[in-house]
């Protein structure tokens, strides 16, 4: 089975189609590799895939691994009308795991022509594929932010979505909406999958796990938003993973039989964390206590996060199980080891 992974040089990309290799299966990577932050540790995630810097900077050609069989990879946008299909003609994709984005809560305040381009455009040109090339099944990232400022915890996607409060989210709520459209109209099964505060080794910089670590690594305050009162489902990116693939690996044949092709889930670690005990873990792994700068809440920011996630442990028996000490512990062995920090 061949797998098309998009945001393949991105956080969640890379470790799901690390994991895919290692599973036997022909995994095509795309990325455009943009600079919404620090390419180089996107190049570094695909040297693990081996990929070179070299091989991964031409736009819209196709190379291969030089260490892992089965492993291609193309830098392309997804906003290209007239190369993405060409690659679903030539390479004969069964499913299609869309985890390209324009990402970030906050960066949709100062450019929102990006998440246009990427996340709606973008994400319109790869149903059109799936639609024409008899794509299998397309697994997609959505977000808990789509929940916007709902009241009711745990977070249940039988709650109301329709009042996002910021543009990342309503273009991640039109996905799943587009989505809906598609599977009616053309018969092919989609799921999406509102992630929640992913974080792990090879995370994103703008992720409050990395902005913490690498400011009280260089005696820097940190922003502590809301003055500390917030609370979030942090999930390890080991146990987002395994969710994923599961959900690719497992038939859709049922579903096409009983007419249920459109699919929404929660994943996440089923639970919420003090950000302030979050923090603490963080101080302990280093040895150093945070100066703490103490913020009112952003713009565009919800105060509490939980997913529940009982669809999915009954449907794929999902199993999150790494704690808050385990998984803060190996991002930062990770970080100390990428940045040489003693």
């Amino acid at each position: 089975m061949k797998i098309l992974v998009t945001g393949a040089a991105g956080f969640i990309g890379f470790h799901v189609s690390q994991i895919l290799l290692k599973k036997g299966y022909d995994v095509i990577g795309l990325d455009n590799i943009n600079n919404y932050y620090d390419v180089e540790l996107k190049f570094s995630r695909l040297n693990e895939l081996g990929i070179s810097k070299e091989h991964a900077n031409s736009f819209n050609r196709l190379c291969e691994s030089q260490s892992l069989k089965r492993f291609k990879f193309v830098r392309m946008n997804l906003e290209n009308r007239e190369e993405l299909p060409k690659l679903f003609e030539t390479e004969n994709i069964d499913i299609v795991c869309n985890l390209a984005a324009q990402a970030g809560v906050r960066y949709s305040l100062e450019n929102p022509e990006s998440y246009v381009d990427s996340n709606l455009v973008g994400f319109l040109n790869i149903l059109e594929c799936c639609r024409n090339f008899n794509i299998k099944h397309l697994v997609y990232a959505s977000s808990s932010s789509v929940y916007g400022l709902n009241k009711k915890i745990p977070f249940s996607t039988t709650d109301n979505v329709d009042n996002p409060i910021s543009l990342y989210a309503a273009t991640k709520k039109s996905n799943e909406l587009m989505a809906h459209t598609y599977s009616h109209l053309f018969k092919f099964p989609t799921t999406g999958l509102r992630f929640f505060t992913v974080y792990g080794p090879w995370g994103r910089p703008d992720m409050a796990m990395f902005l913490f670590t690498d400011a009280i690594t260089k005696n820097k305050p940190i922003k502590v938003f809301n003055y500390g009162k917030m609370e979030r489902d942090f999930t390890y990116i080991d146990d987002i993973v395994e969710g994923i693939v599961r959900i690719i690996e497992k038939d859709t044949t049922k579903r096409v039989e009983n007419k249920e092709l459109y699919k929404i889930y929660n994943i996440g670690n089923n639970n919420s964390v003090k950000l302030l005990d979050f923090i603490t873990e963080i101080e302990k792994n280093l040895g150093k206590e945070a100066q703490k700068d103490m913020l009112p809440i952003q713009p565009g920011d919800v105060e509490r996060t939980w997913a529940n996630v009982d669809d999915l442990i009954k449907d794929y028996d999902y199993s999150p199980n790494t704690s808050i000490e385990d998984g803060v512990s190996q991002f930062i062995d990770w970080f100390k080891m990428y940045y040489n920090v003693n």
